[in-house]
């Protein structure tokens, strides 16, 4: 299975051609994020086969020189965002590396789709596309890595992401939630929570190589 495949059967099922004419005129008239070659990254980076790690984001970054495709991450020279530098302090807590680069193509690479539930954003706008179409197609994506895939495990940082289970076949991946790495939120429970030795640990007790989370 490709995503390409994937793809094909989701624009089948969906109308996505508002969508579409909304994001033209939003690029020809307005500054937004990702760069338009940078909105599907995360499949480019994390082909179909490779997924073994899910973590869901909401909307990209809304600043300038961050957002470039990867839930979470941002591009080489940015500044870190508050929420992945609490998902970094995380990581040196839970198993024992230190990041210093604020992208994480490298963790895609690896198997793990950083994929946020709307893909654009306006600048300066938090969520301003949201309800375009983008959750309905990324709704689908996460129900084909369900049915296609056993063993993957989903990374659920939030309410809005936890909302996504209902779309998971629980039976056959596993789910790891906490409180979002947000500063809002990190210290109801985020930090402890212990996702990235979760994740590995369950890899590894089914026969799938572990996620190198360090650089």
């Amino acid at each position: 299975m490709e995503w390409s495949t994937i793809f094909h059967d989701i624009t089948t099922k969906h109308d996505f051609k508002e969508m579409h004419d909304f994001l033209e005129r939003e690029y020809a008239t307005e500054i937004v994020y990702p760069a338009r070659e940078n909105i599907y990254q995360a499949f480019e980076l994390t082909p179909f086969d490779k997924v073994k790690v899910v973590i869901l984001g909401q909307d990209p970054y809304h600043g300038p020189n961050q957002a470039h495709g990867l839930a979470f991450s941002v591009q080489p020279n940015a500044k870190f965002p508050p929420s992945l530098r609490n998902m970094y302090q995380e990581l040196a807590d839970d198993i024992g590396c230190h990041r210093t680069t604020p992208h994480l193509q490298d963790w895609a690479r690896e198997g793990v789709l950083l994929l946020n539930t709307v893909l654009t954003v306006r600048q300066g706008q938090a969520h301003s596309h949201r309800d375009i179409g983008w959750e309905i197609f990324t709704n689908e994506i996460i129900k084909a890595i369900s049915a296609y895939k056993s063993d993957v495990v989903f990374i659920l940082w939030g309410k809005p992401a936890q909302q996504k289970i209902r779309l998971i076949d629980t039976t056959k991946h596993y789910i790891i939630q906490s409180p979002h790495p947000s500063p809002l939120s990190a210290y109801r429970g985020f930090f402890g929570s212990k996702p990235y030795s979760r994740a590995n640990d369950y890899l590894v007790k089914h026969g799938i190589d572990p996620i190198h989370w360090c650089e």
